[in-house]
Formats: structure tokens, C-alpha cells, sequence
């Protein structure tokens, strides 16, 4: 399960850059806007199956030990939203850069 998380983030990254050794400059900018999309899907994509992932571990934990659901919950919670929170900074910075062309 690691690779397949250590693939999906070599992707992402592979396809936000634009790639340092591009011959042609001004034909690549479509082309790379157009990476940079996918590059955000994978973004989004990843975060889902991190906080499912994480939900799921929760769920599990809790209906071991219900006496630290509360617990569990509040972990849960500060996690997801850390997840969310870095989803969303990588996704910003890839629409500015999309609609900014830099």
C-alpha cells in the first residue's frame, strides 16, 4: 500500500511542474495548464483517500475500545482537518498558478 501511495504522490508532483527540460517554451503552456488539472485531481483525489482511510481506522479503533470513542474522535477530527487543510493549500496554489501562468 506504501508504493501505491509513493507512485500517486511522484505522479502529482510530475504533473503540477511544469518540467525543467522543456525544449519549447510557448507551445508547452496549454499543455502544461492542462497537466497541472490532473495534477490537482490527484490532489483531491489523494486527500479523499486519506481521510477515508483515516475514518476507517477510527471506526475500527472504536468499536474495539467504545470506552475512548471520545478520544478517538477528537483525533479523528484534528486530523482530518489537518488533511483538508493541506489539500486545499496545494489545490489554491495550483489554480493560481493555472490562471496565472506563471
Amino acid at each position: 500500500m506504501n508504493w501505491i501511495k509513493s507512485i500517486m504522490v511522484a505522479g502529482a508532483l510530475l504533473l503540477i511542474t511544469d518540467g525543467v527540460a522543456q525544449a519549447q517554451a510557448p507551445e508547452t503552456t496549454v499543455q502544461s495548464k492542462d497537466l497541472k488539472a490532473i495534477g490537482a485531481g490527484l490532489a483531491i483525489i489523494g486527500a479523499g483517500v486519506g481521510i477515508g482511510l483515516l475514518a476507517k481506522g477510527a471506526v475500527e479503533s472504536m468499536s474495539r475500545q467504545p470506552e475512548i470513542a471520545g478520544t478517538i474522535q477528537t483525533a479523528m477530527i484534528i486530523a482530518a482537518a489537518l488533511i483538508e487543510g493541506v489539500t486545499f493549500f496545494a489545490l489554491v496554489i495550483i489554480i493560481i498558478e493555472v490562471f496565472t501562468g506563471a
